[in-house]
């Protein structure tokens, strides 16, 4: 656990509280969430439910070809754990639509990039802020730490929503929290708490694809961001150089995201986001 002296039943509450604050602040009573399968979205719904009551959380499952069918149970098992409102809203047929649509500038020998996975995402963002602006409610980010710190993310897609409820706790402290949310009950599904983390925009796609184990990451982001170290001091601690280099090149990279990100709820008194985007 990193956000300083906190417990982490002190975490929860306060997410729950924060939460709870922001929409009363906004005049706000109801939420949407893309609920994915994974465990940040499905920490962040319990959140959710327990600031808004059930009532006033109502979820979007949106898959794609990529989707896998483990992670689509998971998000209707986590749906009706939590007794909310879902839609399964399939967005296949809408890429590819936009795939159509883009063939004459990205050429009939299109090779996949991140166009096409960035692209899944902002379809996915705007369902959720067509919802939003629907039925009055607040669209909840689910974006951590540990993603936001290296730019693991989209602009306008998986990076949109009026308050990133995670945005200071690395991945690791969402798995402490979600163990702390299942104490006396598996709200959360077992295997959502323990198959790899993907944002399953192509096949077979993992996290580590891209970043180091997060039992790896978190330690040395921790290093970086709340302890303030810098390159000489990570290698001398006895970081992996190549892991050192690689991070904080991402890490310059993703300040850009940051200007853009959404407000967070601040849990260690030392977010990424300038303190005027602070909740809490």
């Amino acid at each position: 656990m990193f956000s300083g002296d906190l417990r982490i039943d002190e975490v929860h509450d306060r997410l729950v509280e924060g939460i709870r604050i922001f929409f009363g602040n906004n005049g706000r009573q109801k939420a949407v969430i893309g609920l994915s399968g994974g465990i940040d979205s499905a920490v962040v719904a319990t959140l959710a439910v327990s600031a808004l009551g059930k009532e006033n959380v109502h979820a979007l499952l949106m898959p794609s070809e990529f989707s896998t069918l483990h992670s689509i149970q998971d998000a209707v098992d986590m749906a009706d754990n939590l007794d909310i409102e879902y839609h399964i809203i399939p967005i296949s047929t809408i890429f590819k639509k936009f795939m159509k649509e883009l063939q004459p500038i990205f050429g009939r020998e299109n090779q996949w990039n991140v166009a096409e996975e960035h692209l899944q995402t902002r379809i996915r963002g705007t369902l959720l802020m067509a919802y939003a602006n629907k039925f009055n409610a607040l669209l909840l980010n689910t974006t951590n730490k540990s993603e936001l710190s290296v730019g693991y993310g989209t602009l306008y897609g998986d990076l949109s929503g009026a308050v990133m409820v995670l945005g200071d706790l690395y991945k690791s402290e969402v798995y402490e929290l979600a163990d702390y949310i299942n104490r006396n009950s598996a709200l959360i599904p077992q295997s959502t708490m323990t198959k790899a983390p993907s944002d399953e925009l192509r096949h077979e796609q993992k996290d580590d694809d891209f970043l180091p184990d997060y039992t790896l990451l978190d330690p040395l982001l921790y290093a970086i961001n709340d302890e303030g170290k810098v390159f000489d001091e990570l290698v001398a601690a006895g970081y992996d150089r190549d892991h050192v280099t690689k991070i904080t090149s991402l890490r310059e990279r993703a300040k850009i995201k940051l200007l853009q990100a959404p407000p967070l709820l601040n849990i260690s008194g030392k977010p990424l986001v300038h303190e005027s985007k602070c909740i809490l």
